[in-house]
């Protein structure tokens, strides 16, 4: 834990151990990052991909942020999953459930080859697990068009909301609802792709999702 990664409002929501962390950041794929590009902050989303203590990102060599970030400027990085909607018995008391993770830090370029496509992967499983090896090998020229980049998650925290709503002690004797609405993530029913030639079945990768729901 670092000043930077600190949860200073409502502490008792901070958490700053690894498994934790991981654990938010497993449950996604896209995140926010914030630099300062030409004087001015910006925010863009992108996808990410997780191994161990390092988060991959990637996109084309010409993306303003990726040539900012290679550059070794300060970032910040943030994964956001809303779990649930807390209803309370006032507006002023209402809230989410959450889990958010921040990191702090400063992106690597991933210049090795090798290296380079093995992320690729990482960010790909990351999405959907098991698409990798459904798909052809990547082109010599689109791992050219591609920049990845690396953020060490050393520097990182993640707070965590859970729980129903917190009233005023009055207000219980309202006659008004209160409680959590649950939010969940489910895939719906796959769309073909229109210009296809013939129809395949669908792939391994994608029934495994449609069979949690």
């Amino acid at each position: 834990m670092t000043d930077k990664t600190k949860v200073k409002r409502i502490p008792k929501r901070g958490h700053y151990d690894f498994e934790t962390i991981t654990s938010v950041l497993d449950d996604d794929f896209v995140c926010q990052i914030a630099f300062v590009h030409e004087g001015y902050p910006v925010v863009i989303p992108t996808i990410y991909g997780r191994k161990d203590k390092t988060l991959y990102i990637h996109g084309a060599t010409t993306s303003r942020m990726l040539v900012d970030l290679q550059q070794g400027i300060e970032m910040s990085l943030n994964v956001t999953l809303v779990d649930g909607i807390v209803l309370a018995r006032s507006g002023f008391h209402h809230s989410l459930n959450y889990r958010s993770v921040v990191v702090f830090g400063k992106a690597t370029l991933v210049e090795d080859s090798q290296e380079k496509e093995a992320a690729l992967e990482i960010v790909s499983e990351q999405i959907l697990k098991g698409r990798w090896k459904e798909v052809r090998p990547t082109k010599a020229k689109e791992l050219k068009a591609t920049t990845v980049l690396k953020i060490n998650l050393d520097e990182a925290s993640a707070k965590i909301r859970t729980g129903g709503p917190n009233d005023d002690k009055e207000d219980y004797e309202l006659d008004i609802w209160a409680g959590v609405l649950p939010i969940h993530k489910v895939y719906g029913e796959p769309i073909p792709d229109e210009n296809r030639l013939k129809d395949e079945p669908l792939p391994a990768s994608v029934k495994s999702v449609l069979d949690q729901k």
